[in-house]
């Protein structure tokens, strides 16, 4: 055995991935403690020296927004172009998981959970103040002009729009292609792969995790700081509460006593049924602002912003205001942009690992395109359903009413309440608006300790969670630097703090574009090689005498349906010989071969797989691996006999191949093996120095496949597999 299988089987077993699931990760320590001591001694420094820290944040964060504003600009344009091209190119088709894998959701259930991702408590405060920020103080119009109050709402939406959506698109396809297609753990730092090889398992692994560690919990803590802000202002409003420090302290004891309670009694549904129940309520108080205003105009407005937006968005996109100072004396349009368009860039970026977990976890199965569309455009519709319908009705009533405008500027978290209050029920409606930013706020709470628990930890290929205690810790710290945002200069502080943390999180969108890249170009050299080898599979026509295949042989191939004993016996006299007499020739011949037999998990069935190892190259891999199919209704021959048959279809390292070699001869066989092994020599020469997109050693590739099976086998009458002899089994190390 070789050293890189040696590394490989070390790492993980298929036996090891599939019965330990529901087993947590073990902690990864040294993530988890670079994290935790910067953090924390932040949060001292904050507490201790809060005036210092004041000066510190808010002086680094003039000196990024004035430094570093193109920049940020420049990278959230790279990022829309980059994900644009991959869906709309022909690695568009590439799949989040091996080639035969099927979205575990269909698309409307895949939609609703993308449609849920795209609402939280921010966007209650958002809505309203973004809109009356816009329109008091535009970044390049007259302000409370007819050209702001048009653009007001569309500038929202931009910051809440498509290149949010699109760096969370971007760190989902590294996700889920790395973990689901390429068999390496679910990390940031397996995204890396391509580019630093095992050093992943190292100290740059651990500098890329701890980074976007400590950005996540800045993007969670700005959510919770927004949401205790808002939470604190709603109480106030029902019940009279004061807006102190107090209840706001308060609130955060409540998130972190959530996450406690929800990790040691397992009320974990309990809190899922919460975010749903979220979506309906915030749908419920959008639909009753769209009823009680003037819906004939709030209409009309939301057809106008969409096509503002669209036809404005290219421009938006790579402005950064270096012709005009604006015309709001009090807040000029480099500071405008910094308290907007930078910071909203900055929190997406924090917030993409965090998100684009989920989003991977969702979408195994689903083309790179199809995710791309669907992340870029289904949440972002309800966000502009949300602020346009919201935000113009606000405009309506700040028109008229200039106080009203000037205390929403002043405090945002007033805006949506005060909004509230100019309809019918506004009591109810309030009520409903704080449990829902309540539910929100709880929610995100312990999703958030829940990732910060799973980045912390060795994740493995079964999506397993971190240890319960690691979940408490996590909730702890971001309340505790929460607060000591807070203490200092309120929400305006978590925004500033944001913009610092994400500049240096934002090299890891480069790095990840590049990794994409080049598993990209893997991809097509693949698809290329399969081409250029086509002539010789033509060879599989004819057998080693050099005659034809009879036309009845093909036919009969073609119309055959394997039952379990039928195909039992193919593999063991068949297939599985002659698969061996090749690895035995390509052993010969000085090759590191593995070929061994196995039995199918489920229903029993034998299969046969060889592995051929290339130092610093991808491995081939050929594996004849039993599928089960619904007997189709024209087979009206065997219905009456069996409902399920089976294929023997060929496996590479990226799943199933669609090609069945059931029926063909010991010869087809082996010149269907010597087929694959020409197309994965042609692709090895044309990846020529650059060798495998991710080390052979650093990847796992299954035995065993799971979702393969297209039908029913529970009720097949299994056929007892015989033993592998020595002459059976042969394995280039071991024999």
């Amino acid at each position: 055995m070789s050293a890189a299988t040696s590394v490989t089987e070390a790492q993980q077993s298929p036996e090891d991935d599939l019965s330990d699931s529901s087993a947590p990760s073990k902690v990864n320590w040294p993530v988890f403690w670079g994290a935790l001591i910067i953090l924390v001694a932040f949060v001292l420094f904050a507490s201790i020296w809060p005036s210092t820290a004041e000066d510190a944040i808010f002086g680094a964060m003039g000196w990024v927004s004035e430094n570093f504003g193109w920049y940020y600009v420049l990278t959230a344009a790279i990022v829309v172009v980059f994900v644009l091209i991959v869906a709309l190119t022909r690695s568009g088709h590439t799949r989040l998981g091996p080639d035969h894998a099927r979205p575990k959701y269909n698309m409307f259930t895949w939609a609703a959970m993308l449609f849920a991702a795209g609402i939280g408590v921010d966007l209650m405060f958002f809505g309203i103040s973004g809109p009356a920020t816009n329109y008091l103080t535009p970044p390049d119009v007259a302000p409370e002009s007819e050209e702001a109050a048009r653009m007001a709402p569309i500038w929202t939406i931009f910051h809440y729009g498509i290149p949010g959506w699109a760096m969370y698109a971007l760190l989902g396809m590294a996700f889920g292609l790395f973990a689901y297609r390429y068999h390496l753990p679910l990390s940031i730092r397996s995204a890396l792969a391509p580019i630093f090889g095992k050093r992943i398992h190292g100290p740059v692994g651990h500098t890329v995790e701890i980074a976007a560690t400590i950005g996540t919990i800045s993007g969670i803590a700005v959510s919770l700081g927004i949401g205790v802000v808002f939470l604190n202002y709603g109480l106030s409003a029902m019940f009279d509460i004061p807006q102190s420090m107090t209840v706001q302290i308060a609130l955060m004891a409540i998130s972190v006593l959530i996450a406690i309670v929800s990790t040691v009694s397992g009320v974990d549904k309990g809190i899922r049924l919460l975010s749903e129940l979220n979506i309906y309520l915030a749908i419920a108080l959008l639909a009753w602002i769209l009823i009680a205003d003037n819906t004939t105009q709030l209409l009309n407005a939301l057809v106008q912003n969409i096509g503002d937006f669209f036809s404005s968005m290219p421009s938006m996109l790579m402005n950064t205001f270096a012709y005009t100072d604006g015309q709001a004396p009090e807040l000029p349009a480099d500071q405008w942009m910094a308290d907007w368009t930078l910071f909203f860039w900055a929190w997406w970026i924090a917030w993409a690992p965090f998100v684009a977990l989920f989003l991977a976890r969702i979408s195994r199965g689903r083309t790179l395109r199809e995710f791309v569309v669907g992340v870029l455009l289904i949440p972002f519709a309800f966000i502009l359903l949300w602020v346009s319908i919201l935000g113009n009705a606000a405009l309506g009533f700040f028109q008229s009413d200039p106080t009203f405008l000037e205390e929403t500027y002043n405090t945002p978290e007033s805006g949506f309440f005060t909004l509230l209050e100019q309809y019918p029920g506004s009591l109810f409606t309030i009520g409903l608006a704080v449990l829902t930013g309540l539910f929100f706020y709880v929610t995100s709470a312990d999703s958030g300790s829940l990732v910060m628990a799973n980045m912390t930890s060795k994740a493995t290929m079964a999506d397993s969670d971190g240890p319960s205690w690691l979940r408490i810790v996590w909730a702890v710290v971001t309340g505790a630097l929460t607060l000591s945002m807070l203490f200092i200069d309120g929400v305006y502080t978590l925004q500033a703090f944001t913009v610092i943390v994400g500049l240096p999180l934002s090299i890891m969108l480069y790095l990840v574009m590049y990794s994409l890249w080049k598993m990209l170009r893997h991809e097509r050299l693949v698809a290329l090689s399969q081409a250029r080898a086509l002539p010789t599979a033509l060879s599989s026509r004819t057998n080693q005498s050099g005659e034809r295949i009879k036309w009845q042989q093909r036919l009969r191939h073609r119309m055959s349906f394997a039952s379990h004993k039928q195909l039992t016996e193919y593999v063991n006299t068949v297939a599985a010989p002659a698969i061996e007499e090749v690895a035995a020739e390509i052993e010969a011949l000085g090759g590191d071969v593995q070929c061994h037999r196995g039995q199918h998990p489920e229903h029993g069935l034998p299969y046969v797989d060889l592995v051929v190892h290339f130092t610093d190259q991808e491995d081939f891999k050929y594996q004849a691996y039993p599928v089960a199919y619904p007997v189709p209704s024209f087979a009206t021959n065997i219905r009456t006999v069996q409902e399920v048959f089976f294929k023997l279809e060929v496996f590479s390292n990226t799943g199933s191949r669609g090609r069945d070699i059931y029926g063909l001869s010991k010869d087809q066989v082996i010149s269907d093996v010597l087929d694959s092994y020409d197309t994965h020599m042609a692709y090895m020469s044309m990846a020529g120095e650059d060798g495998a997109p991710v080390p052979a050693d650093e990847t796992f590739t299954p035995e065993t496949w799971n979702d393969t099976d297209q039908a029913d086998t529970s009720s097949i009458d299994q056929v007892p597999v015989p033993e592998p002899t020595s002459a059976q089994d042969t394995n280039s190390k071991n024999s």
